[in-house]
C-alpha cells in the first residue's frame, strides 16, 4: 500500500507555491495549525524534510524541490482528467504524448511535429526509447502515438493500430567532388563507408547491391543510430547510405551530396497507437499535416490491415 496521501500532497503543493504558510491557510479556508499538521504528516510518512525555516520564509529542501516537481505534473494532470470525465472527451489543450524510437532521424521527427512547434492551444511531450519500450508504454497509456521505423503486427493481447506515413528512397551520401557513377559500379570500389551496424534492412539491402556489384566496400565505421551516422558522414571522407530527410540540412547547405539511389530499398516510417476510448483530437489533424507534406510523397502507403490511405 502507498504511504502517499494526495490530500497532503495537495496541501504541500499549495504551500511550496505560494511560499508563506499563512497566506495559504488562509486561501484553503483551513486553519494554519491544521495545514501544518497536514505537511508534517507528509513528510512523516514519505520520511523526509520537505521545507526549512528561514526566519518567518519556508524554503524548500532538495526533496522538497522534487516533490513540488512531481506534484505540479499530478495536478496538472488531474485537473486535465476531471475536464475530460466531465466533458465525455479528450481535451484539445491535453498534452500529447510522443514516442519516438531512439535510432530514428531526429530531422524526421522535427518535421511530423512541425504543426505543434508554433501553437499555443497543445503542449507536447517527447520521449525516445527503443521498440520494446514504445509497445510497453503505448499498452500502459503513457503514450498517444509512436513513432518507429520497425513493423509492429497485433498479437491476441494487444491489436496495435499503426499507418506507414511515408517510405523514403535510401541514398547514398557523402562530401562533394568525388567521381562517382549515379548507380553503383566499379567506381564504388575503393570508397570508405560508414554502415547502418546489425539487422537493419537499409544494411541488408547494401549488402545484397554490394554483392549483385562485386563490391568490396571498406567499412570505415558501423552505428545503428542515425544521428550518429549523420555525423560520421559529416566528420569523414566517407560514404554512407541513409535517407536523404537524415542529412537535410547538410545537403541543403552543400557540406554533403547525393551519390546515387540504392534501388528497391526503402525505410518506412510508422505512426502507432492502440485502440483506446479517448483519443487526442490533435492526432488526425498531426496525421493529416504530414500527410500533404513532402516527406509523405506516397510510395503506396497502408494502414495496419493493408488498405490503403492515400
Amino acid at each position: 500500500m502507498s504511504r502517499l496521501n494526495y490530500h497532503h500532497l495537495y496541501y504541500f503543493w499549495q504551500v511550496a507555491r505560494h511560499g508563506n504558510l499563512t497566506q495559504t491557510a488562509r486561501q484553503l479556508h483551513i486553519s494554519q495549525s491544521a495545514l501544518s499538521s497536514q505537511i508534517k504528516q507528509l513528510e512523516q510518512a514519505m520520511q523526509v524534510q520537505l521545507f526549512e525555516r528561514q526566519g518567518r520564509a519556508l524554503t524548500l529542501t532538495e526533496s522538497g524541490y522534487q516533490a513540488m516537481n512531481y506534484a505540479e505534473e499530478i495536478f496538472r494532470q488531474g485537473e486535465e482528467l476531471e475536464q475530460l470525465l466531465s466533458s465525455g472527451g479528450a481535451l484539445s489543450s491535453a498534452t500529447i504524448r510522443i514516442g519516438t524510437l531512439s535510432t530514428m532521424s531526429r530531422n524526421f521527427i522535427e518535421q511530423f511535429i512541425q504543426p505543434l512547434v508554433n501553437q499555443r492551444e497543445c503542449r507536447y511531450v517527447l520521449q525516445s526509447m527503443d521498440q520494446t519500450g514504445l509497445l510497453h508504454a503505448l499498452s500502459d497509456h503513457q503514450l498517444d502515438l509512436a513513432l518507429t521505423n520497425i513493423a509492429v503486427r497485433g498479437t491476441n493481447k494487444q491489436i496495435w493500430q499503426y499507418q506507414q506515413l511515408a517510405r523514403q528512397p535510401v541514398a547514398v551520401i557523402g562530401w562533394p567532388g568525388k567521381a562517382l557513377s549515379p548507380t553503383l559500379d566499379a567506381s564504388y570500389q575503393h570508397q570508405a563507408w560508414v554502415l547502418p551496424y546489425g539487422d537493419n534492412p537499409i544494411r541488408s539491402g547494401f549488402d545484397a547491391i554490394s554483392a549483385q556489384y562485386q563490391l568490396k566496400p571498406y567499412i570505415m565505421a558501423e552505428a545503428n543510430d542515425m544521428a550518429m551516422l549523420r555525423l560520421l558522414t559529416r566528420d569523414n571522407d566517407a560514404l554512407a547510405v541513409m535517407p536523404e530527410v537524415v542529412v537535410r540540412d547538410e545537403l541543403d547547405s552543400g557540406m554533403l551530396t547525393r551519390y546515387a539511389l540504392l534501388p528497391s530499398v526503402y525505410e518506412p516510417f510508422y505512426a502507432v497507437s492502440i485502440k483506446r476510448q479517448w483519443v487526442h483530437p490533435q492526432l488526425s489533424s498531426l496525421l493529416e499535416a504530414f500527410r500533404s507534406s513532402p516527406l509523405a510523397h506516397g510510395d503506396d502507403l497502408r494502414d495496419g490491415n493493408g488498405q490503403s490511405n492515400t
